[in-house]
Order: C-alpha cells, then sequence, then structure tokens
C-alpha cells in the first residue's frame, strides 16, 4: 500500500495483504485484508496510530520512509493482538525516542505478548487527551470491541475517529474510502459476525460513548475508510439491537443423501411461505458467510445424519460457532436421520442451551426420509412461520 493522504498531516501508511485467506487458523479471509497505520502530524509532535502484523512490516517501514517520518514522538497502540501490535518491537527500535501510548489494560498484554519494556509505555485512561501541537487526540477506552483492553482515538480537530477493530472490514482495497469501494457493507457485516457479534452488549455500550461526537471519518485498522460514518454507524446500530428478519439460517451435512432431502425439503417449504432459506453444507461451505447471515436471521435449523450415535463432527461444530457467537436468533430446531437411535437431539441441545433460543420440536427420522417424515418436515416449516409472525 502506497502512502496515501487523508488529510493535511493525516496519512495512511499501512500494508494490503492481498493474498491472505485465513485469519487466526479460523476465519477465511476471501478478499484478502488490510492492516491499517496511520501518520498524524501535529506542529509539534508525530503520532503513529497502530502498526501492522509482522508479515507486513517491511511495507510499513518502507512506507515510513516514503513520509519521510524522520521522528515519531508517540505510537498509539489501540489493541494488544499481533495484527495491530506485531511490528511495535521493531518500529520502536527504529525510533527510540517514542512511547507506546496504550489503556492501563493493554500495557501488561503487550509486555507479555511482545517482551516489551515497561518503561516504553504511557498509559491512558478513557478521555483522556494528548496535545501534538495544534491537534489533540482524545483517547476513549471501548473494553471487549473485541479484547478487553481496547480503545479508540478521535482526532479533534479533524473529526477522524480511528477506530482499530470497531467498524472494521476484512477487504484488501486500493480503494482509501468506502464510498468508492465495492462490497463493503458485506464486508463489514461479515467482520462484526465473526468478530465482534459475542459481545453484541459491550458493542451497544460502546456505540453509545460514541453518540455524542461529531465525527466525519471512521479510519479502522482493517478495509477502506468510512467518508460516509453514519452509514457504518447505522448499520452497526441495527446489527447490535434486538430485531431479526424473516430468515432461516440451515447449516447442515448429509453423508449419503437422507438429511439433505430433509434440507432440500424444508428449503422448498419455507419459501412457499414466504420466508428466506439460507441452507450451507458444512463441508463446502464459508463459514463466514454462514456467520454473516447468522447476525440477523431469525431461526437457525441445524442438519445432521447420526455417527457413532452422536450428530456428525461438522454439525457439533455448527452447534459451537452457533454458541460461541451469540446471535440474536431467536428460534432453533434440528432435523437429520439416523440408523439405530443415539443422542443427537440431546448434544446440540446442550451446546446451544446457553442461548435465549426457544427449541422448535426436532425432525428426526429412522433411515431414508418417507412421506410421512417430510410431512413433518411441513408442519416444522408452518411452526416456523408461526413464530415468525411475531417477529
Amino acid at each position: 500500500m502506497a502512502v496515501r493522504k487523508i488529510k493535511d498531516g493525516v496519512r495512511a501508511v499501512g500494508a494490503i495483504d492481498w493474498s491472505r485467506r485465513l485469519f487466526d487458523e479460523l476465519i477465511p479471509l476471501p478478499e484478502g485484508t488490510s492492516y491499517n497505520s496511520y501518520l498524524v502530524d501535529g506542529k509539534n509532535k508525530t503520532v503513529l496510530i497502530d502498526t501492522v502484523d509482522p508479515a507486513k512490516r517491511d511495507a510499513l517501514f518502507a512506507n515510513l520512509v516514503e513520509a519521510d517520518a524522520a521522528k515519531i514522538d508517540y505510537i498509539v497502540t489501540h489493541h494488544a493482538e499481533q495484527d495491530h501490535s506485531g511490528s511495535l518491537p521493531e518500529v520502536i527500535a527504529a525510533f527510540p525516542e517514542a512511547t507506546i501510548v496504550c489503556s492501563g489494560k493493554a500495557k501488561p498484554l503487550l509486555m507479555d505478548l511482545l517482551d516489551l519494556s515497561d518503561e516504553r509505555f504511557m498509559t491512558v485512561a478513557d478521555g483522556d487527551t494528548l496535545d501534538l501541537g495544534g491537534r489533540t487526540l482524545r483517547f476513549i477506552t471501548t473494553p471487549w470491541v473485541h479484547w478487553p483492553e481496547t480503545m479508540v482515538t478521535y482526532l479533534e480537530e479533524d473529526k477522524i475517529l480511528f477506530s482499530c477493530d470497531f467498524f472494521g472490514s476484512h477487504l484488501a482495497a486500493t480503494d482509501l474510502m468506502a464510498s468508492q469501494a465495492t462490497g463493503v457493507y458485506h464486508a463489514a457485516k461479515r467482520y462484526y459476525a465473526e468478530i465482534m457479534m459475542p459481545f453484541r452488549g459491550q458493542i451497544n455500550r460502546n456505540l453509545e460513548k460514541l453518540a455524542d461526537i461529531e465525527i466525519n471519518m471512521i479510519a479502522p485498522s482493517h478495509g477502506p475508510i468510512h467518508d460516509k460514518p453514519e452509514l457504518i454507524l447505522d448499520a452497526y446500530r441495527l446489527w447490535v439491537s434486538d430485531a431479526v428478519v424473516n430468515k432461516v439460517v440451515i447449516p447442515y451435512v448429509s453423508m449419503h443423501g437422507s438429511t439433505e432431502v430433509m434440507v432440500d425439503h424444508l428449503v422448498d417449504e419455507l419459501t412457499r411461505r414466504g420466508i428466506t432459506a439460507k441452507p450451507y453444507f458444512l463441508s463446502r461451505t464459508d463459514i463466514g458467510e454462514m456467520a454473516a447471515d447468522l447476525v440477523d436471521a431469525a431461526t437457525v435449523v441445524i442438519g445432521t445424519p447420526t455417527v457413532l450415535a452422536n450428530p456428525h463432527p461438522l454439525a457439533i461444530y455448527a452447534a459451537t460457532l452457533v454458541a460461541a457467537l451469540k446471535p440474536k436468533t431467536r428460534f432453533a430446531s434440528i432435523i437429520g436421520s439416523y440408523g439405530w437411535g443415539g443422542k443427537t437431539i440431546e448434544t446440540l441441545s446442550t451446546i446451544v442451551g446457553g442461548l435465549p433460543l426457544e427449541l422448535i420440536e426436532p425432525v428426526l427420522v429412522k433411515g431414508y426420509p418417507r412421506e410421512d417424515a417430510l410431512e413433518r418436515i411441513d408442519a416444522l416449516a408452518d411452526e416456523i412461520a408461526e413464530k415468525h409472525k411475531t417477529l
């Protein structure tokens, strides 16, 4: 990523990772990502806001040379996770006068993760400011977005919010601004689903902290800058609300076709009743897309055959993912087939049992689903449709 001007004295100096396809060895990145770092010049002081993943360290240093950053006084570190902080040891070695600015909770994490020494830090509390000379940084703590130590920085005179993971998107793009890029809204929704959704209540409280701040731009640590910030702010307000839509997400796996017949029939019946159905075959699906659909789906139905008296391992994984992401989904059910018995319903119900879901009567059939089994699927579709009338 070349150095790019955001405003006079505010430049993007981070890196695009076009080829990365997996994050945390868990999250697919079909469109790559970026590690955004920003250089802010005041009359007296220069600040680097966040660094980059260690894999893109050289790109950051090349951009600092291009930006003629002869001196960096402060390095604001919003979040200790290494895709933002991982280049800190090399940056402070190259700029020995620089002080790391972070929250009080971030300091011990950074010291533990990166083996940094105590004397390089200055901790800040919620509402603290830093005068750069003609420019003022205000620090706002945003715990659990998505780690406990996170904060954001507001550049008061320019009304720019440097938001780290808040409002981010895993999207590699040369377009600096979201209004110029394609697919930002969906990428941001997917990112929210994968990263933020388990902390929906905390995200809502942190949104409220930003409500009275005039924001002209939101500069996140991943993806394009939101030059029309109300669009992403409104999206987040919707995602963290209790509102769900008339949609059923169906993660499923089928070994010999029986469960797939049931899923296909359920999709058809839901469609006939005016309900959006989104099936995801678990051995082939992109879990990020499924997570994005879970953000606002009213119902989830897990489809599985029985393997050694239990749900298929991929169905267990899907249930575990739903339990971990904690969507605002209101209803759930289970469909599938078995050969001689098992504990499919008990196992999956236990996994999602901590969520405030209403379990609709599951449909498990012995062997291949015949007419009577498909009639039970029809009844399940009827009950889902009735439940959705209350949305």
